[in-house]
């Protein structure tokens, strides 16, 4: 039974979830000027983690300046009218705690992590950048050089990374998430303090993030906290996140690199498809636990057959990501024995992914996968940075706390008809992008 407990709290309405299989058990209402807040009790440690979430990302960034999202994430913590330029982190360390944030194409998020007791402190200084940053080309330029630097050593001189990026570009035809997170180097160099000011005064405002606060702490607590400091910031603009659609996908795509960097091939492959958000019924639910089936373990079908039974792999694994806003992705990897080539593991491979979506998936494959997926929700209760990470991803790309709730019985409610209509519907060449990635021998070799 799904009950929700609506109060009158001044101008805040308060909504309580006590489902039968819920995770988390948070708590959540909405401050006078949109913000949304959620507070998960765990009284395992004296400690909170109090994050912030945007809802904005790399896919909403404008034409031609890729990275100003994550660009941004950077220079929130330069200074603000109150706290000098590079003190936000160490403020934190000296109070004993950890702090950092995250870019995605759907969001960027902030966190702390610090005894209870200091609560209040981030709370403040959050609340404070939210409004009152000040970049100035001092602190901007250099950080820019920061960023390319980032990207140099993450991406440009990593073959896997260039190859993945590569693969995302192929899968999207149109969509903004073919742009890297981290950007294009050439835009990224023309990255500009009034693009930084620009895109920070339209997407960070009160009504377009989101308060999440997990650990030794109540509801009763956290309201007058999120009033005094956040509930005071001016409503920004109204913001309508508007993204261009992909056409219909009518051919296969390949993409290579080689290089001495290299040491052992693999092949990848991605489909772009549904994601929670987009799903019909239990379509999302039943891609993760099709995800599982193939490739969740030793125990999953291509782990069995390409690397025990038939000994052509030395490594097979899946994943299936629904948290998006638009556009989920279904992923393959398989990494072959030194005795096979990449097109024999391809064949192989493509043999499995036949047989899945035309033999009978048995029904123990499903209770399996559901329980294993459920048991792994279970766990995450215990962790203070599980609860806002995985409520905050959730919120951000067009979900509910409902939905969030009811996740482990949504899942249980998989039937094997669902599983290989998701197949069926998902694993189509035509929707994918194939990538394969091979050693170069160096000169003299």
């Amino acid at each position: 039974m799904i009950k929700f407990l609506l109060v009158a709290l001044s101008s805040m309405a308060l909504f309580s979830y006590s489902g039968r299989t819920a995770v988390f058990k948070p708590e959540t209402y909405t401050l006078s000027n949109g913000m949304q807040v959620v507070v998960v009790t765990n009284r395992s440690a004296p400690a909170v983690v109090h994050m912030v979430w945007y809802k904005v990302g790399a896919a909403d960034e404008p034409r031609g300046q890729s990275g100003i999202a994550h660009f941004l994430e950077h220079l929130m913590f330069k200074g603000t009218k109150y706290t000098p330029p590079g003190e936000f982190s160490k403020i934190v360390a000296r109070n004993g705690g950890t702090d950092n944030a995250f870019t995605s194409q759907d969001f960027t998020a902030y966190y702390q992590k610090v005894a209870r007791s200091k609560l209040e402190l981030v709370m403040k200084l959050e609340a404070e950048r939210m409004t009152k940053l000040v970049l100035t080309d001092k602190e901007v330029l250099p950080e820019r050089d920061v960023v390319l630097e980032e990207r140099s050593s993450r991406t440009d001189n990593s073959p896997a990374a260039q190859l993945f990026e590569a693969q995302q570009t192929a899968l999207y035809l149109n969509h903004p998430y073919r742009h890297p997170v981290i950007g294009w180097e050439h835009e990224i160099r023309e990255l500009s303090t009034e693009n930084a000011l620009r895109f920070y005064k339209k997407f960070y405002a009160p009504n377009n993030a989101i308060l999440i606060v997990s650990g030794d702490v109540s509801l009763e607590e956290i309201k007058p906290l999120a009033e005094k400091y956040y509930g005071s910031i001016p409503v920004g603009t109204e913001i309508v996140r508007t993204r261009s659609a992909e056409p219909k996908h009518r051919a296969a795509r390949r993409v290579s690199l080689s290089s001495a960097q290299v040491r052992q091939p693999s092949l990848s492959r991605i489909y772009i498809t549904s994601c929670y958000r987009t799903a019909q019924k239990r379509e999302a639910y039943a891609l993760q636990v099709l995800a599982e089936i193939l490739g969740g373990g030793t125990r999953s079908r291509l782990y069995r057959s390409l690397v025990l039974e038939q000994k052509k792999a030395i490594s097979a694994s899946v994943w299936y990501n629904p948290s998006a806003l638009d556009y989920g992705v279904f992923g393959i990897t398989v990494t072959p024995r030194d005795n096979l080539s990449l097109a024999q593991i391809e064949k192989a491979l493509d043999k499995e992914l036949l047989e899945i979506k035309t033999k009978s998936i048995s029904l123990e494959e499903i209770r399996r996968a559901a329980k294993k997926l459920t048991a792994e929700a279970v766990y995450a209760r215990d962790s203070l940075m599980a609860a806002p990470n995985i409520i905050g991803r959730a919120l951000t790309t067009g979900q509910s706390i409902e939905d969030l709730e009811e996740w482990p019985e949504r899942i249980m409610s998989v039937r094997v008809s669902d599983v290989v209509a998701a197949a069926n519907k998902t694993l189509v060449l035509r929707n994918s992008v194939t990538s394969l990635l091979t050693p170069k021998k160096r000169e003299g070799q």
